[in-house]
């Protein structure tokens, strides 16, 4: 091990490390900002187009689980620059796509490099900070990635409508040259360890079932695949995930390692971190489709309006620490999750007569509710984790940060679908995105009961600074 003495600051490792989520985050922005446009160029419907959001974000998860063993093997720091390479040539791929199938097939090595780019970096992180510090690197280590957000759909808006669609994926091949020069010249590398062989077989059943799965609600309801089929794979997908939680519960050493859900403070922000992410993951979605083409709303317009809700999300994070040690991991995660839930419902409630000052409002608060959100659950999933669980931590988590997020997007699209075909309409009208932002509320919602069962001390010894 390096002598600590020499170590980076904590906060400088995190702003480095957050330098990927950036890049994450601002692609992932830019994206759903530019939407209707790629589906022009490409001559897809705008709904359809959902595809590119959900295959990086299936990629993203299927690979998750073997970072953490990879980086064991291989050493973090190489894994973690090897991750923002491959990000960023997938990203030049991406502008490159001349039709849906290109595309997909771009976001799927995108997808690939993400699931190593940001898990690595965090394992790289929490595998140098002690438990007291974790709430102030965790702040640290999200901040700089919320800036992808806060300059994600005003910058994809104006690069759609001056240049073309395609500039939204090429901004990311300067800041991916930029985070690699930055993570060689100042991260210390961790030495690469001799971890037992990879669950090969979990892997399979884990990527095979969410794939399976994945298609399923992508198909359904849609006409997109012969009759009978998206429900044959709803049953195979679900049959699968059964058999692959099955594997991982008897496996030593398994791609999904379960047994960490016994930690009352990592199965909180687990399961009831899931059901919010998928609420949370519907409105960068269906937030730039209802203001263009519900508003009739130019991709510039939009952007500058959307970026709202991360500058919400921004403002949060100084004030995250405060609400903490005020209310505490328990009562924050309860009632937060009703405050989100309401932004979330408020959405449903826009019509073309509203001054565009009102949704930015609202916008702005969902923001700030979700972020808050966002930093409790990071912050308490890993505070009670040993340090020889932090690689399969970290795996786990991440799996289940990302799923829902893919989720988010399929909940919404199948929702404006359902609705647009309960009311016979061709095209997605303002009720369908109502319908669409009420049963992401409700997601939102399911995340306060889920919480109830923490200890009411949760968290104690992070945000008194103290081990316990």
């Amino acid at each position: 091990m390096p002598d600590e003495s020499k170590l980076p600051d904590p906060r400088v490792m995190a702003a480095i490390v957050a330098s990927a989520l950036f890049m994450q985050n601002l692609d992932s922005t830019v994206v759903a900002t530019a939407l209707p446009a790629m589906a022009r160029s490409l001559g897809e419907p705008p709904v359809t187009m959902g595809v590119a959001i959900t295959t990086y974000l299936v990629a993203l998860t299927v690979f998750i689980p073997l970072s953490g063993w990879v980086a064991d093997r291989f050493g973090a720091k190489q894994v973690f620059m090897a991750a923002i390479a491959t990000f960023t040539v997938a990203s030049a791929f991406c502008g490159l796509a001349g039709n849906l199938a290109e595309m997909v097939a771009a976001r799927a090595l995108q997808g690939l490099g993400g699931a190593m780019m940001v898990p690595v970096g965090r394992l790289l992180l929490l595998r140098r900070v002690r438990k007291e510090e974790l709430l102030s690197v965790t702040t640290w280590l999200t901040m700089p990635g919320l800036l992808g957000p806060l300059l994600g759909p005003p910058v994809g808006g104006l690069l759609t409508d001056l240049i073309s669609w395609r500039a939204v994926f090429w901004i990311n091949i300067p800041v991916g040259v930029l985070g690699l020069l930055l993570v060689w010249r100042l991260i210390p590398a961790l030495p690469p360890s001799l971890p037992p062989p990879p669950d090969l077989r979990g892997l399979t059943l884990v990527g095979l079932a969410l794939a399976v799965l994945m298609a399923a609600f992508e198909t359904l309801g849609r006409c997109l695949l012969p009759r009978g089929v998206p429900e044959a794979l709803l049953a195979a997908g679900l049959a699968l995930a059964a058999v692959a939680v099955w594997h991982c519960r008897r496996t030593p050493n398994p791609a999904l390692d379960f047994s960490l859900l016994s930690i009352p403070s990592f199965r909180a922000p687990h399961t009831a971190g899931l059901v919010f992410r998928i609420g949370a993951g519907a409105v960068p979605f269906l937030v730039p489709l209802t203001l263009q083409l519900g508003f009739g709303a130019s991709a510039a317009e939009s952007g500058m309006v959307s970026f709202a809700t991360a500058l919400g999300a921004f403002a949060m994070k100084p004030m995250a620490q405060f609400a903490l040690r005020r209310f505490g991991f328990r009562n924050v995660m309860i009632w937060n999750a009703v405050c989100a839930a309401l932004t979330v419902a408020a959405c449903a409630a826009f019509r073309p007569g509203w001054p565009m000052a009102a949704v930015f409002v609202v916008l702005l608060l969902g923001g700030l509710f979700r972020s808050l959100h966002f930093t409790t659950l990071n912050t308490l999933a890993y505070a009670d984790v040993p340090q020889e669980k932090l690689s399969a931590a970290t795996s786990l988590y991440s799996t289940a940060q990302q799923l829902p997020l893919a989720l988010g997007v399929v909940v919404a699209s199948a929702s404006l679908q359902a609705s647009m075909a309960l009311a016979g309409r061709e095209a997605a009208a303002m009720p369908d995105f109502t319908a669409a932002f009420l049963v992401g509320a409700l997601f939102t919602l399911l995340a306060a009961p889920l919480s109830i069962s923490l200890p009411k001390d949760a968290g104690e010894g992070i945000v008194s600074g103290r081990r316990r």
